[in-house]
Order: C-alpha cells, then sequence, then structure tokens
C-alpha cells in the first residue's frame, strides 16, 4: 500500500513538474492558497498544446546555392525532390537573404533583422565587434522560431549546421546560452560553426560535443532527423514537430561520398559561358524571369572558355562536376526525409519551406578554384594553378580537403544575376529561391510568386499558417516586434501587393537600401581580399560609389540610373541611414576593420613575453 502511495505520489509531482516547465503562455496561479485544503483551491498550469490540426513544420536551408544551380530554378544540376516539392508547391522568385550565412540564420530564427538582434556580422569572435548590433549574441528578448512553437505544443528538432553561436561557447563545458537547446529546440544534432568537414565534422549533439562515425554528415543528419521525428510519433502521435534541417551542403569543403563524387563526369565540358547562356534561356523559357530579360556580361575578372588551355579546362570542369554531384547528394538526402513523411502518413500535413540558399553562390574558392589552402592565398596564378593541377584527383575526397569552385562557376551558378555571395549590395549576393509546400492549403500547384519578400519573413509566415501569434513574453523576458512580414495572404492571391516594402542590406562594407522596387547599392571594395581580386564585385574599379536601379524594369541590375535619378538616390541613402540607425547596424564595420583587428591580433601575439619554459634550449 505504502509503495503504491509512493509511485502515485512520484507520478503526480512529475506531471507537475512537466507541467510547471512547459508552460510558456500562461505561468501565474490563478487559485487559492488557503492555511488549510478546505480553504484552498487547486489550479493546475496548463500544458501547451497546439493549435488543432497543425501541421508539421519543416524548414530546409542550403548553403552557398545560387539562384542559377538547382533545376527546379532553371539550373542544370538535377535536383529531383526539390523540383517535386516546387512543382506540388509555390515558388517564390523574389525572395532575398542577407549575402552571408550567419546574418540569414539569425534573421531566419528570429523574424527579425540580422543587426537588430546583434548578427551583423558573424558569432566568430573575430567576425564580431564589441558592440550592440555585432556582438555575435542573439538576446533572450528576441526568441526563436523554436521557441515560439515549443510554447504552443510542437516537438522541436535541428540538424546540421547552426551558425549562430559564439565562439566562446563552442565547447562541452559551456555556458550553454546560445546553444540550439537554449533556443528553443528539444533536440540538436550538427555543428555549431560556418563550416566543417564532412567526414570529421566538430560534431555536437543536444549540449556535448561527439564523436563522428565516419560518414558523411549529410547522411548522418538525416538519419537523426528521422530518428528524432520517429521517436516522437511513437510517444506522442498528435503532437506536430518542427524540424530545422540545414545541411553544411554545399558550402565548402565540397567532399562527396565516392558513389555520387563522378555521377556528372563530362558533363560541364563545355564550361561556364555556355552553362550561363543554356540557364539564362532555361529561366526564361520557364517563366523565371522578365522576357525582356538580358544576361549580364561576363565579369571581367573571369576568363572567357574558350580562351583556356586544356589542362585549366579539365581542372575547372572537374571543379563543377564535384559541386554538382554535392547538390544532387543532397538533394537524395533531402529525399530520404520526404520519403519517410509519405511512409508514415504525414507528408500532407506538412509545411516545408525550402531555401535554395542562405546567400548567393560563394566566390571564395578565388580565380583559379580551392584544393586544400595549402596555397590559397597566394598571389601568382600560375603556382596556384599547377598546385590544383598536380592535386586534381583530391578534389571532393575525404582527404582533410577544402575544395571549393573557381569565380567561373559561381557567376555560372548565380546566373541570371552579377555577383555573389558577400556582395550586399547585388542581387548575386542576396536573391535566393524559396519554395513552399502545403498541400492541405495551396490549390495552384507549381504556380510563382513574384512579391519581393525577404528572410525574416519565413517565421511570421510559418505561425500564420500553424493558427499562432507572436509571444508578448518567452520565459518571462519581454519580447521585441516581430520585423517580417506573413506571406500566407500571397498563398491564394498570386498578383496581391507586396506587403514588405523596404529591407536594408549590409555585409561588411557592401550595402544596399530597397525600397518599392528601386535599390540604391554601394560596392565596397577591400584593401585586402586573400588573393580574390578586390575588383570582383565593384562595378567602377576607380573607387567605391553609390548605384541606383530600377528593379521594376531592371531586374538583374544591369542599368545605373545614379546620375539620372540624383534625388531618388539620395532619399533611399537617407532611408538606408536611418533603418542602420534603428537596427542597431552602426558602426559600420567593414572588410578592412576585419583584417585590421586580425593583423593587431597577430602582431600582439607575436609580441607578447614569453612565458616561463616555452624558450627551452
Amino acid at each position: 500500500m505504502r509503495m503504491n502511495f509512493l509511485k502515485v505520489s512520484l507520478i503526480a509531482f512529475a506531471a507537475l513538474q512537466i507541467q510547471h516547465v512547459n508552460a510558456q503562455q500562461d505561468t501565474a496561479f490563478k487559485g487559492v492558497v488557503g492555511k488549510t485544503l478546505a480553504e484552498s483551491k487547486e489550479y493546475y498550469i496548463p500544458y501547451a498544446t497546439a493549435p488543432k490540426g497543425a501541421p508539421n513544420v519543416i524548414w530546409i536551408l542550403l548553403d552557398d546555392v545560387g539562384f542559377g544551380a538547382s533545376s527546379a530554378f532553371g539550373g542544370l544540376i538535377p535536383t529531383p525532390t526539390i523540383d517535386s516539392l516546387a512543382n506540388n508547391g509555390l515558388r517564390y522568385i523574389n525572395f532575398h537573404t542577407t549575402a552571408i550565412c550567419a546574418p540569414t540564420r539569425s534573421a531566419l530564427l528570429t523574424g527579425r533583422n540580422s543587426s537588430y538582434v546583434h548578427m551583423a556580422g558573424f558569432a566568430h569572435k573575430i567576425l564580431s565587434a564589441g558592440f550592440p548590433g555585432w556582438d555575435g549574441k542573439i538576446p533572450s528578448s528576441d526568441g526563436t522560431i523554436a521557441e515560439i512553437l515549443k510554447a504552443n505544443g510542437y516537438s522541436t528538432f535541428a540538424v546540421g549546421k547552426y551558425g549562430v553561436t559564439p565562439d566562446e561557447e563552442d565547447n562541452s563545458a559551456g555556458p550553454f546560452d546560445h546553444w540550439p537547446n537554449e533556443k528553443g529546440f528539444d533536440h540538436f544534432f550538427g555543428f555549431l560553426g560556418s563550416q566543417t568537414d564532412q567526414y570529421k565534422p566538430d560534431l555536437a549533439e543536444d549540449e556535448a560535443k561527439v564523436e563522428p562515425d565516419g560518414r558523411h554528415l549529410n547522411d548522418q543528419i538525416t538519419d537523426k532527423a528521422i530518428f528524432y521525428i520517429d521517436r516522437q510519433k511513437k510517444a506522442a502521435p498528435d503532437r506536430p514537430f518542427f524540424l530545422y534541417y540545414a545541411p553544411g551542403a554545399t558550402h565548402a569543403p565540397h567532399e562527396v561520398p565516392d558513389e555520387w563524387r563522378d555521377i556528372y563526369k563530362g558533363k560541364f565540358d563545355e564550361g561556364w559561358d555556355v552553362y550561363r547562356e543554356k540557364v539564362f534561356a532555361q529561366q526564361k523559357k520557364m517563366g523565371l524571369i522578365p522576357a525582356y530579360a538580358q544576361l549580364p556580361d561576363r565579369n571581367p575578372n573571369i576568363k572567357a572558355w574558350n580562351t583556356l588551355s586544356a589542362d585549366e579546362k579539365r581542372l575547372y570542369a572537374r571543379f563543377m562536376e564535384v559541386y554538382a554531384a554535392y547538390l544532387t547528394y543532397t538533394d537524395h538526402e533531402i529525399s530520404r526525409l520526404i520519403d519517410e513523411l509519405k511512409e508514415t502518413n504525414q507528408l500532407d500535413n506538412t509545411l516545408i519551406v525550402v531555401m535554395i540558399g542562405d546567400n548567393g553562390a560563394s566566390k571564395e574558392g578565388t580565380i583559379n578554384g580551392d584544393i586544400d589552402q595549402s596555397i590559397f592565398g597566394s598571389q601568382n596564378e600560375d603556382d596556384v594553378l599547377k598546385y590544383n593541377l598536380a592535386n586534381i584527383d583530391k578534389i571532393g575526397k575525404p582527404e582533410g580537403t577544402q575544395a571549393n569552385y573557381p569565380l567561373g562557376w559561381a557567376q555560372a551558378c548565380n546566373t541570371p544575376f552579377r555577383f555573389w555571395k558577400q556582395d550586399a549590395h547585388s542581387e548575386g549576393g542576396t536573391h535566393n529561391p524559396m519554395i513552399l509546400f502545403y498541400p492541405k492549403l495551396i490549390t495552384d500547384k507549381g504556380s510563382y510568386r513574384n512579391q519581393y519578400s525577404y528572410i525574416t519573413d519565413i517565421l511570421p509566415t510559418t505561425l500564420d499558417i500553424v493558427g499562432v501569434k507572436a509571444p508578448s513574453v518567452i520565459k518571462g523576458v519581454k519580447q521585441d516586434t516581430l520585423q517580417g512580414y506573413s506571406l500566407a495572404y500571397t498563398i491564394s492571391n498570386a498578383t496581391a501587393p507586396a506587403h514588405h516594402t523596404e529591407q536594408y542590406y549590409y555585409i561588411f562594407g557592401s550595402r544596399s537600401m530597397y525600397k518599392d522596387g528601386w535599390k540604391a547599392a554601394y560596392a565596397f571594395e577591400p584593401s585586402v581580399t586573400n588573393g580574390l581580386s578586390s575588383r570582383v564585385s565593384v562595378e567602377d574599379t576607380a573607387h567605391n560609389d553609390w548605384h541606383l536601379y530600377n528593379l521594376n524594369d531592371d531586374f538583374n541590375e544591369r542599368i545605373d540610373l545614379a546620375k539620372k535619378y540624383p534625388d531618388k538616390l539620395n532619399q533611399l541613402k537617407a532611408l538606408f541611414d536611418a533603418e542602420a540607425t534603428k537596427n542597431r547596424l552602426y558602426p559600420l564595420v567593414t572588410w578592412d576593420d576585419v583584417i585590421k583587428k586580425v593583423m593587431q591580433a597577430t602582431e600582439a601575439q607575436r609580441s607578447a613575453p614569453l612565458k616561463t619554459g616555452d624558450n627551452k634550449q
């Protein structure tokens, strides 16, 4: 009898604890506490439950994929799973990111501008700064999608790249204030930094570093995602889940399993110029770009393919073969996740948002491509070319390589735009494909939406569709207002006017201001660029200057109207200043400032006095 009573008491206590832990919205005690039980009125804090019929939610965020890479948006790299989601959902063809990874991810997770949530740069100490918009620590007042959905009855999981945990916390000892689990995720499996080796990743699970098992990271995170979903559904079949699926792909290093690495052998021998022309024609045919559109000129730093030597063609084609295999392999891993939903009859009740890239295609492979950074940053292109040719067989293999394709393929994968990742002034840095899939809500499957939209819009869109309001308080902390706009209104109205009508952009000097189709753009030319030509992202090589574009008539920024409409340019510059002030962007940290900071840190380390025993003879 006593054991039964004890057992019941423990169960009751555990239930009370669960109710207390999970209650996020109504924590005020509404009963009466008297001196005796008879004088008292019990009240149990209610357990959070999701709205009736609320869908599962999956966000898929790929890394460093340009607008013209995936076949879903006219690219020549087959992505059949993503294509299927697009054909049975909606393609958003005027969607934008910040132009680089950590700012995009912080804006996505919080629904607020990156500098507003302290992520104007990175969470890495050397790429952050000691100012409110730059310290790389997302505040508790800017709750994440995981915190919001968890407080509304969802299970929450994240796998893959997180990218917004400060370096100081990136260890098993903590503190864990900015780890995924402390930001609303029940479980996390992946890496906290910006990039990692795909076979020997800097892997973490929940709040501890763990040893990888030797398989490709894409394989591991997909297995873990399926495990989390399956385990949760067996324990609580009626509870919806939120999954943030963010592979490191296709960020460098481009590493691909053996059985995938050679699937595109010889497929890119025609080169990047032909690739751009084919993709541009396909994008027009699909109606993804305007009929009046013209393909921008090849960047002057990139050689015409037909002028390259046979060795250069062989090397550069191999870089692209591996990159394309990497993207198709990643699509295959996504298919495993989709198949799991089909087999468990969950797909029709799952909202899936696919963001094909957190920025444009990467220019970080430089002119000749990069294999293992042994000669990365060299100013002598002949030396780089010779080294790469001697090590061509390493590209894509799990041998500690850091493979990244050359600049010509970055421009090709960004068709129909100019420029690339890091360029906040350019559509090539910020214009990414987005897909919204939800069978229960979408009737005109496979159609397009052209409303201007931004990465902060995904969170409010999700809440709107799920039927949840953004809370005013999370864990006792008053919340800032969301800055994104729900896109739910576009689902049933393809021609509705855009709600998101203005947006600032800034990445380490490069900047722009968009409003109602007009865009003022400033291309920053750094003094030092680690071997990459400092002018690859600057039109006027004499100096930095502001440019003006009317995207309503010139969607890929070919015609500078700054001299024709100086008043419009000045209005947008003033608006940028106002937005920068409001969103904690000042002071404007540039790449030159970062490089200077690195040089000062290096000099300080070199000049530091030796500790006892440091210089034993």
